[in-house]
């Protein structure tokens, strides 16, 4: 590492950027694969949480959204999250994470979707249970 960990920890700007792709979309099931990146990574030179969380809610929302037929031109029928619980078990230094979200239950109002990220071993990183309330 170039900087030790309380260098970094006292920084007073941080900055970064994230991105990853949709492998696969089907109404009730999302795949997605996001390297592992310098800027995506904590002092420790692991993925940060927040980005693992940010990638885990994004497929979770695609999956919620299912058709997207089912969102109006104003935003009317959006999936929003009013509940998102996350366990963290483990982290990646490397190699590319897949996000596999799964649709749960799908009410007239009310889905629930269960995201899993694991790293390229298949270890899980993270266990997401999302549950979303369509707009409008």
């Amino acid at each position: 590492m170039e900087a030790n960990i309380r260098q970094k920890l006292a920084e007073n700007k941080w900055k970064g950027e994230i991105a990853f792709i949709i492998e696969s979309r089907e109404p009730e099931r999302v795949i997605a694969r996001m390297p592992v990146t310098e800027a995506a990574k904590n002092p420790f030179g692991t993925m940060h949480a927040g980005a693992l969380i940010w990638f885990a809610d994004i497929a979770a929302t695609l999956c919620a959204i299912g058709d997207l037929e089912s969102i109006g031109e104003d935003g009317s029928g959006f999936p929003l999250a009013v509940n998102l619980h996350t366990v963290l078990s483990g982290n990646e230094n490397a190699g590319d994470l897949i996000a596999i979200s799964k649709t749960d239950r799908r009410g007239g109002k009310l889905i629930v979707i269960r995201t899993d990220v694991r790293g390229d071993t298949g270890r899980l990183l993270i266990d997401m249970t999302t549950t979303h309330l369509r707009a409008g």
